[in-house]
């Protein structure tokens, strides 16, 4: 009696792990997902702010340094162009 009840448990538990992992199963995941509420917590609200700042802060700054690049580019053009020689070396 008891190898019977281990062969249905084994049985069992395959299947629900076979539904689980199926589109089936990720529609029913999904649907209780839903229902939980479908607005994010405060706290995730607040980090996906933080991060939005964060990231235009770093456009700011990559938006500098290429100015500046452009800018070191252009002096040694004109450094170039005027037959300077290349600064550096003492």
């Amino acid at each position: 009696m008891e190898d019977v009840i281990v062969v249905a448990m084994v049985f069992g538990t395959g299947m629900v792990a076979i539904i689980a992992f199926s589109p089936i199963g990720r529609a029913i995941a999904n649907a209780i997902g839903r229902k939980g509420g479908g607005a994010p917590a405060p706290e995730l609200g607040a980090a996906v702010d933080d991060l939005a700042d964060r990231v235009e802060a770093l456009q700011r700054q990559v938006s500098e340094l290429a100015e500046r690049q452009d800018f070191a580019e252009r002096l040694l053009a004109r450094a170039r162009e005027k037959g300077l020689p290349a600064g550096g070396s003492s």
